[in-house]
């Protein structure tokens, strides 16, 4: 009896320390068939939607006795249950894992999923960010249907947790790309190492022919061929 009073005691605590929006971590006990009951050590069992722990397909991805992360709506609703949200659970941990990536400068994956007003907007395990028009490629894109719904990687460039917004930059990935592959094609050139170019340009006094990342210039007493032929592969 003494332990259980404890015990009690404790749970009281801890309800009275939280607050409406913190992530805590709890154990399935029940399933039913339109909620999913979870022992997070509050006074009560908390109550959880069931289609919030359903996949994209329909599958139920919890079993009794899994322990899982969910966000504390409220310790009493009214009618005495403890009510949780695993949606905001995983809404917050994905901002936690963006800010992260901001911080540190490292690249997110998403999709493109719409055209807006001056850009694109992109899926980050539903966040949704915007994307410029200026920063989808190092050139301009104006439609992106070849690289919607691709898994592709971005860069946060602005992030504001509290008004929802997250500006994303892929220019910055490819740009990041191409001078790592710049760098290594420079490392292994030398005069008079013969490569393939395409025609890119055609100035009056110097081709310019691209090959791989880098352009080079081609003078016009060396040029062979018809000068016309453009683009043309050498």
């Amino acid at each position: 009896m003494t332990e259980s009073f404890a015990e009690l005691f404790e749970q009281s605590l801890a309800s009275q320390s939280l607050k409406p929006g913190t992530i805590i971590t709890g154990t399935v006990v029940e399933i039913r068939d339109d909620a999913v009951v979870v022992n997070a050590g509050l006074k009560s069992e908390g109550i959880v939607p069931i289609y919030q722990f359903r996949s994209l397909n329909g599958d139920l991805e919890v079993e009794v006795g899994d322990s899982v992360e969910v966000s504390l709506e409220a310790v009493e609703d009214g009618y005495g249950e403890t009510r949780l949200s695993r949606e905001k659970a995983k809404r917050a941990m994905v901002w936690d894992k963006l800010e992260s990536a901001f911080e540190g400068e490292e690249t997110v994956q998403g999709k493109i999923s719409g055209k807006v007003k001056g850009g694109f907007t992109v899926d980050i395990n539903d966040i949704r960010a915007f994307l410029p028009g200026s920063l989808v490629d190092v050139r301009p894109v104006r439609d992106p249907a070849y690289l919607e719904g691709k898994d592709l990687d971005f860069k946060i460039i602005k992030l504001d947790r509290k008004r929802n917004n997250v500006v994303v930059s892929r220019r910055a990935v490819v740009e990041l790309e191409f001078s790592a592959e710049r760098e290594q094609l420079l490392e292994g050139l030398e005069e008079g190492v013969i490569v393939k170019g395409v025609v890119k340009n055609l100035p009056i006094t110097a081709p310019l022919s691209t090959w791989a990342v880098s352009t080079a210039c081609c003078t016009l007493p060396t040029w062979p061929g018809n000068a016309s032929a453009i683009p043309q592969r050498l």
